[in-house]
């Protein structure tokens, strides 16, 4: 490829109209007078927290964090940024001190416009006035939502076994990336080729790279700057360019046979270990299957050899997975959340064969108490009419019959409900399993009683986490986990969509939420006498005078009114919302399997066919729907 040393400069000006909005070429040429271009080598800060605000800053390539001092001294990581994002924009308008400490985690550019040119500008032009102000009113409107974390622009493959074909994986990776821009892969060949070099960077033999450190650098820079994502394919060994890899990326895909054995690879040693401090980018540990395996095993032993910031299971024959894998790195993975609600919870399936229906495939996956068991069938990947009968077949028995006859700790002994989920773990996956081993990233929410919080289960027992995730106070004995007293999880968080804003890669959020719609007014003044009430459960359901909850529904109900009182916040950051019409389903309707998942299902559809809905379904397909699931 032919160098371009202007290549900065013209990606400027897409960035700057990316984040301004469209000016005319006074205005604009008036804005890049006043800009000075800026390098922070990765490990380097670009500001620290307290210092005086004088400046801003807009990343034209490389990868920042920003880290807040907390009360006992350590440094929390809060915000990561990436190309196209505005920095400490907020200062110029305030003159307050900065409010955190902004680090390269790799070399990067970026310009800066201090604060007498920014005077000087918002005095003398008008429409960059009034650009800079939106910037400014834009993040004030979304300084308490949920931020979406840039998505990586250059991706390092690293081969942490052996037949780990990080080349091969990459290429595939690229065809799904395309989905979502300009794609490159990059390979030793690719360097050596362009730069015409003497050696090879991958040669078996330590490489000088000082001779050609800044050449290979303004090299990948040109790259970057021409796309939108790159892939730095590594060697099997800690080569030349190996070095280069781990260290010019925003985020790093460690790539691992999972059969091999989880003994940490040179490559991690010489690559990873020795790198210099605050220039860690994430970590990805990508664990690679053949088609034909059932169930991941011994992900926890991976995960226990280094400090990965997230993990995927991949089958690379399988297109669908590598769609996974591009999704969760252009940040653009579907998070599905199921709401709890005791046999409602059915309808979770009809939703989810009705999103299957429309070509949506599903990322992530989170759910409390019912929501859980539904959302582990989910994450299992398995085909979804079997999974359905397995469901029918297990909630044949009343989960909730089992009743104690000395009821110490709970109302119900539990067994049954352990056997329909030892029975359903084993038969999806062929076995007991951990949270870690299954295909789709998963979490379940639980309340931790000893510690008075929201617990999110991420590791761990699959089945046990499910039980405390499930345990609903004095109705099913809870759970004990590490020392702690765990019980279900929607006493704190019914509707766990805030926890998925948080996952990696996510970029929509679709929610099942099980909550009455509106709330029953009642029309008396007193709650009449047992004797009252007995009478008027003989009467016909529309004759009835006092429609009050039984005993056991409104005890259960009690346990989740916090998780329902944050419903409306939840469903503000819900991009597509499910919220079925099951009023007349109750809690323990456990033999309406069917009617409920119909019910489900119905309504789903009723809200993929609205016109507000469609434009993001046909967004977020990856297969062309079907007349059936």
């Amino acid at each position: 490829m032919q160098y371009n040393a202007n290549y900065h400069e013209i990606l400027l000006t897409e960035l700057l109209t990316t984040a301004f909005g469209v000016l005319d070429a006074s205005s604009l040429a008036s804005l890049r007078e006043h800009l000075r271009w800026v390098e922070v080598a990765g490990g380097q800060s670009l500001i620290e927290q307290g210092e005086p605000g004088d400046s801003m800053y807009l990343s034209v390539s490389g990868r920042l964090r920003a880290y807040v001092q907390q009360d006992d001294g350590s440094q929390k990581m809060v915000r990561e940024m990436g190309r196209g994002q505005v920095i400490g924009e907020m200062s110029l308008f305030t003159n307050e001190p900065r409010s955190a400490t902004v680090v390269a985690i790799r070399d990067s550019v970026l310009v800066r416009l201090d604060k007498p040119q920014f005077d000087a500008l918002v005095a003398s032009n008008p429409q960059i006035s009034m650009a800079l102000t939106r910037q400014i009113i834009s993040r004030l409107k979304t300084e308490h939502a949920p931020s979406k974390a840039a998505p990586p622009v250059t991706i390092g493959l690293l081969p942490i076994t052996e037949d780990a074909a990080p080349g091969t994986i990459a290429q595939a990776l690229a065809v799904q990336l395309k989905r979502f821009g300009r794609v490159r892969v990059v390979d030793a060949a690719t360097v050596n080729d362009a730069l015409e070099l003497d050696a090879s960077l991958a040669g078996a033999e330590p490489y000088d790279m000082s001779k050609v450190s800044t050449r290979v650098s303004l090299l990948l820079d040109q790259i970057e700057a021409e796309n939108d994502f790159v892939l730095l394919v590594a060697d099997a060994t800690p080569t030349a360019w190996s070095h280069v890899c781990s260290r010019h990326c925003d985020e790093l895909l460690l790539l691992a046979d999972a059969t091999k054995p989880a003994v940490v690879h040179p490559n991690e040693t010489d690559c990873l270990v020795l790198r210099p401090p605050r220039t860690e980018a994430a970590q990805i540990l990508v664990l690679l299957h053949s088609a034909d395996v059932r169930c991941p095993s011994g992900t926890a032993r991976w995960l226990a050899r280094r400090p990965v910031a997230d993990h995927i299971h991949i089958r690379p024959a399988l297109e669908r997975d590598m769609g996974r894998l591009a999704r969760m790195q252009s940040r653009t993975a579907v998070g599905l959340v199921l709401a709890g609600g005791g046999a409602r919870g059915f309808a979770h399936l009809g939703i989810v064969r009705a999103l299957q229906e429309q070509g949506i495939e599903i990322d992530c996956v989170g759910g409390t108490s019912m929501g859980s068991v539904m959302g582990f069938m989910v994450a299992a990947d398995q085909p979804l009419k079997p999974t359905m009968a397995l469901v029918r077949d297990a909630f044949r028995v009343n989960p909730t019959g089992d009743f104690n006859l000395l009821p110490m700790v709970s109302l119900i002994k539990g067994v049954r409900l352990r056997g329909i989920l030892r029975h359903s773990v084993e038969s999806l996956l062929g076995g007991a399993v951990d949270i870690e081993d299954l295909w789709k990233n998963y979490f379940c929410i639980a309340t931790n009683y000893s510690q008075a919080r929201e617990d999110i289960l991420q590791s761990g027992d699959l089945q046990k986490s499910i039980l405390a995730s499930i345990a609903i106070p004095g109705a099913l004995p809870p759970v004990v986990r590490d020392g702690d007293l765990l019980c279900d999880g929607g006493t704190f968080n019914n509707f766990p969509v805030d926890v998925m804003r948080t996952r990696r890669g996510i970029g929509t959020v679709i929610g099942a939420d099980l909550s009455a719609r509106k709330p029953h007014r009642l029309e008396f003044s007193e709650v009449p006498s047992s004797w009252a009430l007995l009478r008027d459960r003989f009467r016909p359901r529309k004759l009835r005078r006092y429609k009050l909850p039984a005993l056991t529904a409104f005890l259960l109900n009690v346990t989740i009114l916090y998780s329902m009182s944050r419903q409306r916040g939840a469903q503000r950051i819900t991009d597509i919302y499910f919220n079925p019409p099951l009023e007349r389903v109750g809690l323990l309707d456990w033999t309406r399997m069917d009617s409920i998942v119909q019910h489900g299902y119905e309504h789903a559809s009723e809200v993929l066919a609205r016109a507000d809905v469609q434009a993001l379904v046909d967004g977020l397909r990856s297969q062309p729907p079907t007349d059936s699931a």
